[in-house]
């Protein structure tokens, strides 16, 4: 019992940094093609907030406050009893608001194939895609330096 739930909180975890990093249009053009409901009780309307960001000097030295960053967060809950929450980089307060129904929808099993592959497998593939032409742009710009070896003259 306990592989499972912690699986399926991995699962979770994995679809919701998706949504997270995905943008706003992107999101709304797959949800609106895929005819998904986007109507849900709101327990905490999208509301942008700020957070404190913490870092470290090389990974290692005592925490220190970076800065702040803006969030969004929403909580709405389905017909079905189910709870979902979000909380996003950015003011993006549409993008909080789906991506919350998003989870209510996916922690119910009827709703969850769907939720997978008409929304986050897209989603993925789009990060994936952003990814490698980041990865591409970065490589063309790479300068290998090398030290030629002179003989003796």
């Amino acid at each position: 019992m306990r592989g499972r739930e912690a699986r399926e909180q991995a699962e979770r975890r994995a679809v919701m940094a998706t949504l997270a990093q995905s943008s706003g249009d992107d999101i709304v053009r797959l949800w609106d093609a895929a005819g998904r409901p986007a109507d849900a009780d709101l327990r905490r309307a999208p509301e942008p907030a700020l957070v404190t960001d913490r870092g470290r000097i090389g990974g290692g030295g005592a925490p220190f406050n970076v800065g702040e960053a803006t969030v969004t967060r929403a909580t709405v809950r389905l017909a079905s009893g189910h709870v979902g929450h979000c909380y996003a980089l950015g003011r993006d307060k549409q993008k909080a608001r789906l991506a919350a129904i998003a989870d209510a929808l996916w922690q119910d099993p009827a709703h969850r194939n769907g939720v997978e592959s008409r929304l986050v497998a897209p989603l993925q593939a789009a990060l994936a895609k952003a990814r490698d032409q980041r990865r591409a742009e970065t490589a063309a710009t790479k300068v290998d330096f090398f030290t030629m070896v002179r003989g003796e003259d």
